[in-house]
């Protein structure tokens, strides 16, 4: 099975249907976040380090960056926000933006093998990203959707996909560079959209070997108690073939899902990762209890 493998200065991640799977925090994101878009416009970034360093100690492997603000300078805002995130976590980072000169910017800013975020099967998109890829030598998420829009058959989508890695080769691309992100609809809307989403996973792991991603709390969208749902989409996408996704690490049963997941899958040897999240501390390992029975030592 193909490995996709990205980094930044001092640490990479390997995404791939053989490893633990891989989380891409979603938070440094503006849009939604009228905040942080506010700031970022003011060139103020204490919440965009305040967000990597939080979704770092949640668990996140990879941070997905975004600086689209209307009427904002976006390639000056990625820059700086690239840079200013790789100055303060170690972890390699997803570039997001629909603006190709935004990716080109944080391109160059960027210390390591990035991952954009992201290219369509349009042809006009593929002329202007893909050189990008090859230029700074990234891996891309590939959407699959095209000229026609985004298709409610699970088939057109998986031929866009196809059709997006045979031109990624035209540039000397590997498919191992090409992260396929099958398009997940708001199931409140489209009744099927999970089955779509897992028929194209198997489809693209055993048929392309790629791995794949997605914004996974777009299944939930519209709809109440969403975490739940959210749960259970990525826990049943990562036993269909999903290998990473752009997610918010800091909601504690997204986590837990995905540890369980990793348990159930095999992709976490004699489940260390499972028993260090939810090992409890034996009583008197902190506080009183434990300050006596040093003293108590000390003593003897």
């Amino acid at each position: 099975m193909i490995e996709t493998i990205i980094s930044s200065k001092t640490k990479t991640v390997i995404i791939g249907p053989e490893r633990p799977f891989t989380i891409i925090g979603e938070r440094i994101n503006p849009t939604g976040r009228k905040a942080l878009a506010r700031e970022m416009a003011a060139d103020n970034y204490d919440r965009v380090v305040s967000d990597a360093l939080a979704q770092v100690a949640a668990g996140a492997h990879m941070l997905d960056v975004n600086a689209g603000i209307p009427l904002a300078d976006e390639p000056a805002i990625m820059a700086k926000a690239i840079k200013l995130v790789q100055s303060t976590v170690d972890v390699p980072i997803s570039i997001d933006s629909s603006v190709v000169a935004a990716l080109e910017s944080g391109l160059e800013a960027y210390e390591g093998k990035a991952l954009v975020n992201s290219v369509t099967g349009e042809d006009e998109r593929l002329e202007a990203v893909l050189p990008l890829i090859k230029k700074y030598d990234a891996a891309v998420i590939a959407i699959t959707n095209d000229e026609t829009g985004i298709s409610q058959d699970p088939d057109v989508r998986f031929a866009v996909a196809q059709k997006i890695i045979r031109r990624a080769q035209d540039y000397g691309i590997s498919p191992a560079d090409v992260v396929i992100d099958p398009l997940v609809m708001p199931v409140g809307a489209v009744n099927t959209a999970g089955r779509q989403v897992f028929q194209l996973l198997r489809r693209i792991q055993t048929e392309l070997g790629a791995n794949t991603t997605c914004g996974a709390s777009n299944v939930s969208f519209g709809l109440p108690a969403r975490m739940p749902l959210n749960a259970t989409f990525i826990a049943m996408a990562i036993a269909n073939g999903l290998t990473s996704a752009i997610v918010n690490p800091l909601h504690a049963e997204i986590k837990q899902t995905i540890l369980a997941a990793d348990v159930m899958m095999g992709h976490d040897e004699n489940c260390m990762a499972w028993i260090k999240a939810n090992r409890k501390e034996p009583e008197g390992v902190a506080g009183k209890p434990r300050e006596r029975r040093r003293r108590r030592r000390e003593r003897s």
